[in-house]
């Protein structure tokens, strides 16, 4: 395995795809101890950005809910990433979605860790792109703790992940309806010091407040 990291290194995220390596890598996440799982999730994440395929193919994404209930802080921040690169494309958020990942997302979303909670609304806010993600959201309750976060003191990454996933569920008429009260809040981050967080708030503003 101590080649793997090596390698990993090396040869580049484009070169472990190439490899056909990804569905070994998924397969050794189930078997492995906890620091080797650490190393391959860290692995996983780049060459899932580069291309998920055959990562879905090879049932990553249950395995990575899996590792999302770890006890191991470190494996539930990197499991949460790697879910932000697979549910990219559309196959993977249709696949975060039907293997019920996104109410174990909502549950990270209150982690003591800030990097799970920052890796979790990510994952969400990609995975709510679809209609269908967008209704598993509400229906766990995301909008809740996603705004707790906001009202919270929190990193730049956590602050704008979960102004971007709140925008996904804006676009659900419910999701506008219980977000119409907290405009306020989203005009305080029009000026916040960091730009892009300006510019997630106020696209967040106009997905609220439109009106069909």
């Amino acid at each position: 395995m101590g080649a793997l990291n090596a390698f990993s290194h090396s040869a580049g995220a484009q070169g472990i795809v190439n490899s056909g390596l990804i569905s070994s890598l998924v397969w050794k996440l189930q078997t492995e101890e906890e620091h080797i799982q650490q190393i391959i999730l860290d692995t996983l994440a780049p060459c899932l950005q580069e291309d998920a395929t055959e990562a879905l193919d090879s049932y990553a994404v249950p395995r990575l809910k899996e590792k999302l209930l770890s006890e191991n802080p470190q494996i539930r921040s990197k499991a949460s990433r790697a879910l932000i690169a697979i549910s990219i494309p559309l196959e993977g958020k249709n696949q975060v979605w039907q293997n019920n990942v996104i109410p174990i997302l909502v549950e990270l979303l209150s982690d003591t860790e800030e990097e799970v909670q920052a890796n979790a609304a990510g994952a969400l806010m990609h995975a709510a792109v679809t209609t269908e993600g967008k209704y598993a959201a509400l229906d766990a309750d995301a909008i809740t703790p996603l705004l707790e976060l906001l009202c919270s003191t929190v990193t730049t990454k956590v602050c704008l992940n979960a102004i971007k996933a709140l925008t996904m569920l804006a676009e659900a008429p419910e999701g506008r309806k219980l977000l119409h009260s907290h405009v306020p809040t989203f005009r305080l981050f029009q000026l916040h010091k960091n730009e892009a967080i300006q510019r997630a708030a106020e696209v967040a503003i106009k997905v609220i407040e439109w009106k069909p």
